[in-house]
C-alpha cells in the first residue's frame, strides 16, 4: 500500500496541496456530536477522532465509530489513541492500545488508524498488517516533546516506520530555535528525496508554525488545523491554514 501518494475515499494524501486535518477532542458522547458538527461545517479533508479523551466510554467504541460515521458521511476519519507518553491523555498498556486499534480496524467505520512507532515490538508492524487486511490506512507516529533530533535521526525514524509497513510515516518535534524548524523542514525534504512520499511532518509549538503551512514546498502532506480546540501546540485555525495553503500552493504552479 506504501506509495508516493495513498488515495483514500475523495482525497489523495501526497499530491498537490497538503490535506487538512482537524482532530476532535471531546470527552462525552454529547460533546462530540456538537463538536463534529462544527467540523464538518469547516469541510476538512480528514476528521481525527482523538480517542484517548473518551477513554470512559471505549466500551461503546464500536457504537461510538458507526455514530461518527453516519454524521461525516465520506469525509475521510483517522482513529488515534495518543497515550501518555506520546503526549496524548490515554494511559494505557500496549496490549490495551493495541486491542482498540484492531476493535478500530474491524468496526468498518475508519478509514486510517495512528500507530505510535515505538511500543513493543512487532506492535507496529503487527497493526500495519492488521490494517491493511480490514482496507485501512496506517500512520505511524512519534512525537518529541523535548528536543528537535538531528536530520540523520529524523530521517531514520521515518525510514524505520515505513519500513515497518505504515503508509504515511509522521512526527511532530519541540523546537527551541529556529534552526530546530530548520532542521525538521530539511528533514522533511531529505527524507522525501530518499523514500518518496507520502509523510507529515511538524515543528511544534508557536516557534514551528511556518512547518504546518509549508508542506507543500518541502514534503509534508497533511497539516492539523482547529475549528475547537487544538490538540497540540501551535495548531492554526482552519480558515487560516486553508488561505495561506492556497497561495502557497498558486506561487509553486
Amino acid at each position: 500500500m506504501n506509495s508516493n501518494s495513498v488515495k483514500v475515499r475523495t482525497i489523495d494524501i501526497g499530491s498537490g496541496i497538503p490535506k487538512i486535518c482537524v482532530p476532535v477532542v471531546s470527552d462525552s458522547r454529547q460533546t462530540l456530536k456538537t463538536d463534529l458538527s462544527s467540523v464538518i461545517k469547516a469541510e476538512p479533508d480528514i476528521i481525527e477522532f482523538r480517542a484517548d479523551y473518551m477513554m470512559s466510554c471505549m466500551d461503546e467504541l464500536e457504537e461510538i465509530l458507526s455514530d461518527i460515521r453516519e454524521h461525516i458521511g465520506d469525509t475521510v476519519l483517522l482513529f488515534t489513541i495518543r497515550t501518555a507518553t506520546e503526549g496524548g491523555e490515554a494511559d494505557v498498556d500496549d496490549e490495551a492500545y493495541e486491542g482498540l486499534l484492531l476493535r478500530a480496524c474491524e468496526s468498518g467505520n475508519v478509514d486510517m488508524i495512528d500507530v505510535e512507532a515505538y511500543k513493543k515490538e512487532g506492535l507496529l508492524e503487527n497493526m500495519c498488517k492488521v490494517a491493511h487486511a480490514n482496507g485501512v490506512y496506517v500512520v505511524a507516529s512519534n512525537h518529541d516533546f523535548k528536543k528537535t533530533p538531528d536530520v540523520d535521526e529524523i530521517v531514520t525514524r521515518l525510514t524505520y516506520m515505513k519500513n515497518q509497513g505504515a503508509d504515511i510515516p509522521k512526527i511532530a518535534v519541540m523546537p527551541d530555535s529556529n534552526d530546530d524548524v530548520i532542521t525538521l523542514l530539511s528533514s522533511t525534504n531529505r527524507y522525501c528525496e530518499k523514500e518518496g512520499g507520502p509523510v507529515i511532518t511538524m515543528s511544534m509549538s508557536g516557534k514551528g508554525v511556518i512547518s504546518r503551512l509549508a508542506g507543500e514546498w518541502f514534503g509534508s502532506a497533511v497539516t492539523f488545523a482547529t475549528v475547537t480546540k487544538a490538540s497540540a501546540p501551535g495548531q492554526v485555525p482552519i480558515d487560516d491554514v486553508r488561505n495561506v495553503l492556497n497561495v502557497i500552493h498558486e506561487s509553486i504552479s
